[in-house]
């Protein structure tokens, strides 16, 4: 009798057991269902309350997680190990991922409000006629200056940066292809130049700026400068934004020999398991009330031209962040060098970054 009670509560335990692990199986499914949306973007680069917000209009759970470089998102979404139905990598980071088959072509019939952004950034050459991504933000690097500690000057060129007045004042940002640009927009080549001597001389010029570089840092330049640390810094447009919110004195130019013109896109991942979901999102993120309220939110420039017309003018009339016509003729978009010639950049970057103090 003691025997035949054992078994059953064996198989008790059993059948609780299985019922637990199919709850559990299922609830990983979800992760990856129609119910479920994995995005992957840049840090604090999204309102949270337009997550809600889809959240509630379509039912679909939305998990969301962050990197702090298009290298490291790459890495991951190749690897294949998380599943992610949305990301937000920039534009010459698209066009290796093309080139890799890492993105799914998009439904353009599933997205409607794409009628809503602005031609000017449709159709560019790191995605001809936006067969894989759909524009998100864009935007500029220039330089964020405090002119109260510098006297009253204002900054115009990369040239400035170089003035011995400005010992130990400047912020860099911590990227490659940034600092490179700078001394190579400011010896007026092209910031996807690959010619070794071209190379040479710009970090040469870095090097000559090195006595009024104070550090090269990463997220922390915001408050750096913000807590004027610091009187200038080279930053991204929305950064840019953000740091002149928290402190009136500090302003931001693109400088006159040209910068880099970056964009933010969507883009649905080959291992998507939520294609109908993200295209979702997609549209959802398209809609100009949604566009309008994610830049007002996050500071960065949006190519939805509906949205320009929801935005207050103080934000949408600042030439700053919407430059003119005879500027953006200037601003050049970063192509994808490939590996070699990518490493060079990142080996002269990396020695000019040994001799900063």
């Amino acid at each position: 009798m003691k025997q035949l009670l054992r078994v059953f509560i064996a198989i008790i335990v059993v059948a609780l057991a299985l019922q637990f692990l199919a709850g559990r199986m299922n609830q990983t499914e979800g992760y990856a269902g129609g119910n479920t949306l994995t995005i992957y973007n840049w840090g604090d680069y999204i309102d949270p309350a337009l997550i809600k917000k889809f959240e509630k209009q379509t039912g679909i759970k939305v998990i969301y997680q962050t990197f702090d470089s298009n290298e490291a998102m790459m890495t991951k979404i190749s690897q294949g190990g998380t599943t992610f139905d949305v990301a937000v990598p920039s534009e010459y980071m698209i066009e290796k991922m093309k080139k890799e088959n890492l993105l799914i072509p998009l439904d353009h019939s599933k997205l409607p409000n794409l009628k809503y952004i602005d031609s000017r950034f449709m159709d560019l050459p790191f995605d001809p006629k936006n067969q894989y991504s759909v524009p998100y933000f864009w935007g500029t690097v220039g330089i964020v200056y405090n002119s109260s500690m510098l006297g009253g000057k204002k900054i115009t060129s990369w040239d400035d940066l170089w003035d011995p007045d400005l010992k130990n004042q400047i912020l860099l940002v911590d990227g490659a292809r940034e600092v490179m640009g700078m001394g190579l927009n400011s010896l007026h080549y092209s910031l996807n130049d690959t010619n070794e001597k071209h190379l040479q001389q710009a970090k040469a010029k870095l090097d000559r700026l090195m006595p009024n570089v104070k550090a090269i840092v990463g997220d922390e330049i915001k408050m750096l400068l913000a807590n004027e640390e610091a009187s200038l810094g080279v930053v991204w447009s929305g950064d840019a934004a953000e740091i002149m919110s928290e402190n009136k004195k500090l302003n931001y130019v693109v400088p006159s020999e040209g910068s880099n013109l970056w964009f933010d896109n969507m883009v649905i991942p080959k291992t998507a398991k939520n294609v109908d979901g993200a295209l979702k999102f997609i549209n959802f993120m398209l809609d100009p009330k949604n566009a309008a309220q994610n830049a007002e939110y996050v500071g960065y420039s949006t190519p939805n031209k509906a949205a320009l017309k929801i935005l207050p003018k103080s934000i949408s009339g600042d030439r700053r962040f919407y430059p003119d016509a005879a500027l953006t003729k200037k601003l050049e978009v970063y192509k994808n060098l490939g590996k070699k010639k990518l490493a060079r950049y990142n080996e002269l970057f990396l020695e000019f970054k040994m001799h900063t103090k």
